[in-house]
């Protein structure tokens, strides 16, 4: 069921009215003149008391002046790439709850209202727009064949919680949001920001929402092949940091089969002669199998030191107040 732009709930409307949340919508912008109007004025309908910026990301368009003639507060982030842009708005911008959305008029912006609501009474940290497409053919399928490899992937290694991994419509707390290293530059900020969440196994979900066609004239920037590599490279960098011991397992294994394959013939010559006739292969035997060794308590010792770096985003993660301590702390404070 696609969501619709609904009217707030009585917890919601509660939320509002006690605690006054501020409300940041966040536009990652790169050449987007074809659409940022209609997408600035869509989210000002869905969240009237939201403030609305845009982030420039060095376009060669109109793009500025259009955000700015339509009202939105325009930042300027001149690293290219949309995870420069994301750790600058995360960074400036203050608010309680995030609403960011690519800004090429594919998203629902009307969808926003249900979104921060499922945020706000389930006490989330991050809401996911999971796209479903509103005709065939809306999802170029390279992209859509690499947005399920990666989503799978991600799925078996960290955890089997969203199917959409790399939607651009998310919703966020502040302690999601003050709680996030950026480090990524590009278009893997998706990944990263899932597989925060996963780790930290913070409270969240994914909500269906319809995706459209790009604005006349706007022209993807995600490049199926370059970025797909990318965000590859990504998981398993995010797979040495927070799974060590599993991926530095894996390959003491294989390294300890190889050296068992190559040593059962010398072992059995030795045992029927006594003699060692292959001893250049004895030799990469015993030192495939040290390596092996040396593998896995490599990855025991960065496990012991990933544990305590995760203790450490942990502590900082619950020094921000959630969404529910902010109503509980603004209810006993009447």
């Amino acid at each position: 069921m696609l969501l619709e732009r609904s009217s707030p709930s009585d917890q919601t409307e509660q939320f509002y009215a006690s605690c006054h949340p501020q409300i940041a919508v966040l536009l990652p912008c790169y050449n987007e003149a074809g659409g940022i109007a209609k997408v600035i004025e869509d989210f000002r309908q869905a969240l009237p008391t939201a403030s609305i910026y845009v982030c420039d990301n060095n376009s060669s368009d109109e793009t500025v002046q259009i955000a700015t003639d339509a009202g939105a507060i325009v930042r300027r982030e001149p690293r290219q790439g949309k995870g420069h842009v994301v750790r600058r708005m995360f960074a400036d911008i203050d608010a309680d709850i995030y609403v960011m959305c690519d800004a090429d008029d594919t998203y629902d912006a009307s969808a926003a209202s249900a979104l921060v609501e499922a945020l706000v009474i389930q006490g989330l940290d991050m809401v996911v727009g999971s796209r479903q497409q509103e005709k065939a053919g809306t999802y170029r399928p390279g992209h859509e064949f690499g947005n399920w490899m990666l989503s799978v992937l991600v799925r078996k290694i960290f955890g089997d919680q969203f199917r959409d991994m790399l939607s651009g419509y998310r919703v966020f707390s502040r302690r999601f949001v003050k709680s996030f290293p950026v480090m990524s530059g590009g278009f893997e900020i998706e990944t990263e920001l899932t597989i925060h969440a996963l780790e930290l196994e913070m409270p969240a979900c994914e909500m269906p929402i319809r995706f459209s066609d790009r604005a006349p004239g706007s022209e993807s920037k995600l490049r199926t092949f370059r970025d797909g590599f990318r965000i590859l490279g990504t998981i398993i960098n995010l797979l040495k940091q927070e799974r060590p011991l599993q991926l530095f397992s894996f390959f003491a294994l294989l390294l300890s089969l190889v050296s068992i394959v190559l040593a059962v013939p010398i072992v059995m010559t030795y045992l029927e002669t006594g003699l060692v006739p292959r001893f250049p292969t004895a030799i990469l035997s015993s030192a495939l199998m040290l390596l092996g060794f040396l593998f896995f308590f490599s990855g025991l010792i960065l496990q012991t030191v990933t544990r305590g770096r995760q203790e450490a985003k942990r502590m900082w993660y619950l020094a921000v107040p959630g969404v529910h301590a902010t109503l509980d702390r603004s209810e006993g404070a009447r």
